[in-house]
């Protein structure tokens, strides 16, 4: 079973991005973020043709998760609980190939200090809670998606450079080592644990060409899942296509 993630940056946009990859990797599964796309307007004909099954949380202009598989998907859950007034579309949870497959698009957080990194960081706890309860099930699960986090100083180009930036704030990077301390796997560190990986460049400064790169796009895999772990990477060619998105997809293959 080979499972994706990719924030696709508008998938109206970048469809023939989307399916191009699609056809040339052949994912079992592919979890998308910010489809920028409302409900209505998500391009599923297209996907069906591609031979993929989906479901889709849309949202106006910005937000937005989806689920493709080849497989049929019972939806669990759309939206984290424990704030009902959020009504961002962050979050989708469902089971395919007999696992839970929860597909997360953290925010952003930008600007710190202010509103939207207390948004930010609240919602990362609420995240953490929801996680530890689908851990205690002893399932299969994976936690796949962007989580606008650089975990390590080896998941960014220029540390120095973020030391005050919401993706790489002590604060945001102590709740991610909170989840894995729960008991999770970060699969693509698993692999590889002294080299550098990047899934996103900025379209600013030639970030793409001179591979000044940040690590955003990370599965977390229950015990059930980590076991199996056999391999994964980054489709980098990806970003170099044209009218590509910002990042990159990011993909694990796990042994059924």
């Amino acid at each position: 079973m080979k499972i994706a993630t990719f924030n696709i940056n508008g998938i109206n946009g970048r469809l023939p991005v989307l399916l191009k990859w699609l056809k040339s990797t052949a994912p079992d599964v592919v979890c998308l973020q910010e489809l920028k796309a409302p409900q209505e307007k998500f391009p599923e004909a297209a996907l069906q043709k591609a031979g993929y099954h989906a479901v889709w949380v849309g949202q106006k202009s910005w937000n937005g998760v989806a689920i493709l598989s080849r497989q049929p998907i019972q939806e669990l859950r759309r939206g984290l609980p424990g704030n009902r007034t959020d009504t961002h579309s962050r979050y989708l949870e469902v089971i395919t190939y007999e696992k839970v497959i929860a597909c997360i698009y953290l925010p952003n957080g930008n600007p710190w200090p202010g509103p939207t990194f207390d948004y930010k960081l609240a919602w990362f706890k609420r995240l953490i809670r929801h996680a530890k309860k689908l851990y205690a099930m002893e399932l299969p699960v994976i936690l796949a998606g962007d989580y606008n986090v650089m975990p390590t100083e080896l998941d960014v180009y220029k540390p120095e450079k973020y030391l005050e930036h919401a993706l790489f704030r002590k604060e945001i990077r102590a709740a991610y080592q909170s989840l894995l301390k729960q008991g999770w796997t970060d699969a693509l560190r698993t692999l590889y644990p002294n080299e550098p990986i990047y899934t996103f460049w900025d379209y600013l400064r030639h970030a793409w060409e001179r591979n000044a790169g940040l690590r955003l796009d990370h599965f977390l895999l229950s015990p059930l899942v980590a076991t199996h772990l056999q391999s994964g990477g980054v489709d980098t060619r990806v970003r170099g296509w044209p009218k590509a998105s910002d990042h990159a997809p990011a993909w694990i293959e796990i042994k059924e």
